[in-house]
């Protein structure tokens, strides 16, 4: 699985690192290389007793240089000392021009002092004739490094501290920018901004975090779906109830009259049925766009389905014909018998209810290579092809039957598409060449499953 944030991060602590131990390393060589010499007034300062020493000896007065060289190492409390050297090469050796113009004794005044050496060093400074030289120990006081043990700390401490949440501080930005920017947009989304997406907010990036702003974009377009589904469903569900319900208010009046009658307790009753099942068919649509339950653990017969509808239909439209072309036996695995049942019987009432007296509704179930194929063809005025697609929206009526009986309240190929869905599904409107609507059932068949027959 890519995981393009993980390795962004590996990268970039990866690289936070080697640059830290770079800089940390750099910052310490050249610190310890600044601190590592002898302090430029100090080194004029040796220079300076070396040229008095010489003065003294060049002048003879060894007397006063003894004396001086006592009370110099008496004021630097350190040793002093003037020496000569006399290097006698052996076996016809010369000595070569570079040797004696770097021979010391001790270290020159501009050399780097180790400052990991717990001893000073001897400095030399040699006289102008080449073979005297002043030879002082440093003094404690110009040793260079006195703030060293302090500047380690530093370096070791408070640098890698620093470079550290400098890496972190822009790790956290760079983490933070898009889980900013989501936050946002959930407060805005939970403040009822049903449009605000953050896919866009993304820019070019494309990791997890990505795939977290378009998973928050699919959730919110479902989100916002229902919410707006269930407002139109309520708006619509209340304004069908209005006209039962005024009926009935009208019936109420009449019976504090005195004037109710047997016909108005039979429109009280049919009004009643009618709410219950409008109701009841509600629920059931708000159940399955809201909850979207897994309803195929049933292996149904299609042919004995359509026989078992058929039946009802003829008992409830005596006046219309129908006509059935059906296989012996149609097995429809992964399936529910009563939710493809009252789909398909909704698809039927409706296309009774559509044509006129006399009519035959056609019905024909075929095989195909994914599943089973149910259309059913009615002999009314069709549908107007802008609204194929809106028949199939709750509470959408498309006129009035050739009887001039209303087509209900809107809800059963609004359900019954629902209900096809569920089981994995389609259904789709089309008017025929000769005049009618086909509804056409698409229905897969799956794989037999562990446990089925």
């Amino acid at each position: 699985m890519s995981r393009p944030l993980l390795w962004k991060l590996c990268g970039s602590v990866a690289a936070g690192a080697v640059a830290l131990f770079w800089v940390v390393n750099g910052l310490a060589l050249h610190t310890e290389q600044q601190m590592s010499f002898v302090a430029p007034e100090h080194q004029a300062t040796l220079v300076e007793y070396a040229a008095k020493a010489e003065t003294l000896y060049t002048a003879g007065e060894m007397a006063e240089l003894e004396r001086w060289l006592d009370a110099l190492q008496q004021k630097e409390k350190t040793w002093a000392a003037v020496v000569r050297s006399q290097v006698q090469p052996m076996a016809g050796s010369t000595l070569s021009q570079q040797f004696r113009e770097g021979f010391r004794l001790g270290r020159n005044v501009g050399w780097k002092i180790h400052l990991y050496f717990e001893q000073n060093p001897i400095m030399d400074v040699t006289f102008a004739d080449g073979h005297t030289h002043f030879l002082i120990t440093l003094p404690q006081r110009m040793r260079p490094g006195a703030y060293w043990q302090q500047a380690s700390v530093l370096l070791q401490v408070v640098v890698p501290l620093l470079l550290l949440g400098l890496l972190a501080f822009m790790l956290y930005q760079y983490l933070m920018s898009p889980l900013r920017k989501l936050e946002v947009a959930t407060r805005q989304f939970s403040e009822g901004r049903l449009d605000i997406r953050v896919g866009s907010l993304a820019g070019a990036r494309d990791d997890e975090l990505t795939a977290l702003a378009g998973t928050f974009d699919r959730m919110a377009d479902r989100i916002a779906q229902l919410i707006r589904a269930q407002r139109h469903l309520i708006a619509d569900l209340s304004h069908e109830l209005r006209t039962p319900l005024a009926r009935i208010d009208t019936a109420v009046d009449c019976a504090d009259q005195g004037l109710f009658t047997d016909d108005l307790l039979a429109r009280v009753r049919r009004d009643c049925r009618v709410m219950r099942r409008l109701v009841e068919d509600t629920l059931t649509l708000a159940w399955l766009e809201n909850e979207q339950p897994r309803l195929d653990t049933e292996c149904v017969d299609l042919t004995e389905l359509l026989d078992s509808i058929v039946d009802d239909a003829r008992f409830e439209f005596p006046q219309h014909g129908l006509s059935v072309d059906l296989p012996d036996q149609a097995l429809l695995y992964n399936s529910n018998h009563r939710i493809l049942g009252q789909a398909i019987e909704n698809v039927v009432r409706n296309g009774l209810s559509h044509q006129p007296t006399g009519a035959e509704l056609r019905i024909a179930l075929r095989q195909t290579l994914r599943g089973f194929t149910i259309t059913v063809c009615d002999q009314g005025p069709g549908v107007p092809e802008p609204h194929l697609e809106a028949i199939f929206r709750p509470f959408f009526r498309h006129g009035d039957t050739p009887n001039g009986l209303s087509t209900g309240f809107g809800l059963g190929l609004a359900l019954a598409r629902r209900q096809i869905e569920s089981l994995q599904g389609s259904i789709h409107a089309e008017n025929r060449p000769g005049g009618g609507l086909r509804m056409v059932i698409t229905l897969v068949r799956h794989r037999v499953t562990d446990g089925q027959l």
